[in-house]
């Protein structure tokens, strides 16, 4: 059976294993991105210069919905773009023009649904003594790296030696309180420091005055770069001495709040188009992780709902 929308939607079971969404979520996805495709399709059409007349060629073998459905399951599954032409009954070629055509509102749609979280709803919510540098709901930030092919060019830049390959790093910052991604960073090289990383995402300029940012022992400093917030991190063990006891409890409270970005990073994770090794145009890679970014909130907002 050739994968169409119409076909898919009558066995929810399988919708959900091929995309991550339920068919309701998927339907209210299409509903606010279709319009946003056609619109920029009119914009390619309209634009100046254009030597064909429109209307003119063939007509394309997918519906906007459909097009939109073959996106979310490549970045669901990541095949290859034969593989992904045949399941949908099209051409490798017509399957990849689809990808590019529905990534980058898909990207759109994942930044205009970020939000940072609110620093007061944190003062009804009751905080450890341990952590009471630390006040409020907090926005918990951290990296992830995704292996690439090797570069043609400047090869040692994107080498990264914790994974022992070439790899692109990418930053998310999640919401404490909900566990959705408020914020993903452009995509740098795999060497990079995260601290480095921070610095340069441009996401100290949209965090609310009073918020605090936790960050892992990889973002030294970060109390200096969040100036209007609260940056923190776990305590470092004393140079030639022991770790004091209540550094142990406090890292050991520390990392049961940070624990929400890496359950957020995980379940970006969950989509192969950002885990396993990037075969495609590393230039779009940003729209890719804010593309699943964005598909991730409406899940957790969904179960959220419930």
């Amino acid at each position: 059976m050739i994968a169409r929308l119409e076909n898919l939607r009558t066995r929810p079971a399988v919708f959900r294993h091929l995309t991550g969404l339920t068919v309701g979520l998927f339907d209210a996805l299409a509903a606010d991105l279709v319009p946003a495709v056609e619109a920029a399709r009119r914009r390619a059409l309209a634009r100046p210069g254009r030597r064909r007349a429109v209307g003119g060629g063939d007509a394309f073998d997918l519906a906007v919905a459909d097009q939109l459905l073959l996106t979310v399951v490549w970045l669901r599954h990541y095949p290859t773009q034969e593989c992904l032409g045949f399941l949908f009954g099209v051409s490798d070629s017509t399957a990849l023009r689809a990808a590019r055509r529905c990534l980058p509102p898909l990207a759109a749609s994942g930044r205009d649904g970020m939000r940072m979280p609110d620093p007061g709803r944190g003062r009804r919510k009751p905080l450890p003594s341990l952590l009471a540098d630390c006040p409020g709901l907090a926005a918990v930030v951290d990296t992830f790296e995704q292996p690439v092919q090797r570069p043609g060019r400047r090869q040692r830049a994107y080498y990264s030696g914790k994974k022992k390959r070439h790899t692109v790093k990418s930053q998310v910052v999640a919401d404490e309180g909900t566990g959705e991604v408020c914020h993903v960073g452009p995509s740098r090289p795999g060497p990079w420091a995260d601290i480095k990383v921070f610095r340069r995402s441009g996401v100290k300029s949209l965090l609310p005055p009073g918020l605090t940012v936790l960050g892992d022992s990889g973002y030294p400093g970060i109390a200096a770069e969040v100036r209007r917030g609260v940056g923190a991190r776990p305590r470092p063990k004393p140079r030639e001495k022991p770790r004091p006891a209540a550094d142990w409890a406090y890292n050991r409270a520390f990392a049961r709040r940070r624990v929400v970005v890496e359950h957020a990073i995980g379940r970006l994770r969950r989509y192969k188009a950002v885990a396993e090794q990037d075969r495609h145009w590393r230039a779009m890679h940003t729209e890719r992780v804010q593309a699943v970014a964005g598909l991730v909130n409406r899940q957790v907002r969904e179960r959220l709902a419930a």
